[in-house]
């Protein structure tokens, strides 16, 4: 395939690198994952509707058994790299010609930096992790492979014991996965395939089950019970913050999606075309969430200072009794145990409170994995080992287990020893079972955003809305009108800096 440009990747990608930010998740601490905003792009489709043109792959991007070398850089901890490695071992089996070279780059952030760096060289990997949003920033060097003529190939491959498979995806093997989580890696404008999820998170609702049963509370469902209880909550424990919302990006735009409200999309040949979150609706939620913030229900991670997991799982001082996290930090959320070798308080989990029934959306997070362009068998075999980890039912349960993350095939939830795990599930020992659990339950739910030269700038920018408006809020207290002003002014704010650093 075609060798990238250096020139045109250093002009490229120097003048738009600064405007991205991504999520900072790695398998070895609490996280908030991040790089999936939402949207109301129109022509967001599914994969049952997606109607792209597809051409036979020419023979030369087939892998034909020779030797080949591939680079793979991801985020795994010394345990993930333990369960890779035996899978990497799996698929030699199949095709020992195929030396797979794999290494922990340090966060999401710094695998994106990293490869920014080695494109304008042309020496990037052959595989990585990704968000949507670095996807795109790669993509202003073409330096991603499109994966729609691999995936509808029905040529077959050898492997080493003679026997064939069929080279791209069969139907049933498409069908398997979950739908938003194969849907991200078309959300790039053009409809075409850029990536294959791998593993993945969403955001869970944790809350103190003990607590709760205790004091006769009623788990919320949608918002407004959401507000009820939390004012119970501080009547029953006024040094208390009921709620700890990690992220104030992921909060914004989720309720953009359950409120059916726009907030970006992928289409326009303009700056301004993308940015749409500056509306009446967004702006009345915001308005109430401020609301909440000064009567004391609530706290974030930026305005507590840390993780809210912590003053979840406290068990004197300070504390909260909800906590709205990553999926994949479950066991961040769970309190250490007493002197007597017990839980000091059961945990539930159960899916973040909605605006209706009828439009149930929680954020989909976590890695994706992307091909760069290079030598044609190196391609090739990229390829195939990418489509081997991401329908390997083997492969994702057990890595599935090891990390927290969910696995992207509805079929692993039948698989023996992946269904024994989640019937593990309870909110103490079993606690990355019962989230793990509740994140299959809600596949229906999921929504994934259109990424393009800017969507990381809205991600970050309606955060610092957030942040901002909660925090003024008490100067304007009891005034209306004030009030309106101040949050009107900081959308504005936002959406001109967005505009500014696309």
């Amino acid at each position: 395939m075609k060798k990238i440009l250096a020139a045109i990747l250093l002009v490229a990608l120097c003048l738009s690198l600064f405007a991205f930010t991504g999520c900072n998740v790695s398998d070895g601490g609490a996280t908030t994952d991040g790089g999936n905003g939402g949207s109301k792009d129109e022509e967001s489709t599914t994969k049952e509707q997606i109607d792209v043109e597809v051409n036979p792959l020419p023979e030369s991007l087939i892998y034909d058994g020779s030797a080949v070398e591939i680079t793979f850089y991801h985020t795994m901890g010394a345990n993930l790299r333990g369960v890779l490695d035996k899978y990497v071992e799996k698929f030699n089996e199949m095709y020992p010609n195929i030396t797979i070279t794999h290494s922990q780059v340090g966060s999401y952030d710094d695998v994106r930096d990293k490869i920014s760096t080695e494109l304008t060289a042309g020496n990037q990997p052959n595989i990585a992790y990704c968000y949507p949003d670095h996807v795109a920033l790669y993509n202003l060097a073409d330096a991603v492979v499109t994966l729609d003529d691999f995936i509808a190939s029905t040529a077959t491959v050898t492997k080493d014991d003679g026997t064939t498979e069929t080279y791209g995806l069969t139907q049933e093997q498409i069908d398997d996965f979950i739908d938003a989580y194969y849907d991200e890696g078309r959300q790039f404008g053009d409809g075409k395939m850029y990536t294959m999820p791998l593993s993945k998170s969403t955001e869970v609702l944790y809350y103190n089950a003990t607590f709760f049963e205790e004091h006769d509370l009623k788990v919320p469902t949608n918002w407004d019970e959401m507000e009820e209880v939390c004012k119970k909550i501080l009547e029953i424990d006024p040094n208390c913050i009921p709620l700890g919302y990690d992220s104030e990006s992921n909060w914004f735009i989720t309720m953009c999606e359950q409120l059916n409200s726009d907030y970006t999309t992928a289409n326009g040949d303009n700056p301004e075309d993308h940015f749409l979150f500056d509306n009446e609706t967004n702006r009345e939620f915001v308005k109430r969430f401020s609301e909440w913030y000064y009567e004391g229900y609530v706290t974030t991670q930026e305005l507590f200072g840390a993780y809210t997991s912590g003053l979840f799982a406290a068990t004197e001082g300070q504390r909260s009794y909800m906590c709205i996290g990553s999926s994949a930090g479950a066991s961040y959320q769970r309190p250490d145990k007493n002197d007597e070798g017990q839980y000091p308080f059961e945990v539930g989990i159960t899916t973040v409170p909605q605006i209706s029934s009828d439009n149930r959306k929680v954020i989909s997070q976590g890695p994706s994995v992307c091909i760069f362009e290079a030598d044609d068998q190196e391609v090739a075999a990229s390829w195939l080992f990418v489509k081997y980890l991401t329908t390997c039912v083997e492969f994702q349960a057990e890595f599935g287990m090891v990390s927290g993350y969910v696995p992207v095939l509805e079929s692993v939830a039948e698989f023996a020893p992946y269904k024994a795990y989640i019937d593990s599930a309870n909110g103490g020992s079993g606690i990355t079972a019962l989230s793990a659990k509740v994140c299959l339950e809600q596949k229906d739910a999921y929504y994934v955003s259109p990424a393009f030269n800017g969507s990381s700038e809205a991600r970050d920018q309606v955060g610092v809305l957030m942040q901002y408006c909660m925090t003024q809020y008490k100067n304007v207290a009891g005034d209306d009108g004030a009030i309106d002003a101040m949050i009107e002014e900081a959308f504005m704010a936002a959406v001109e800096e967005c505009i500014y650093m696309s």
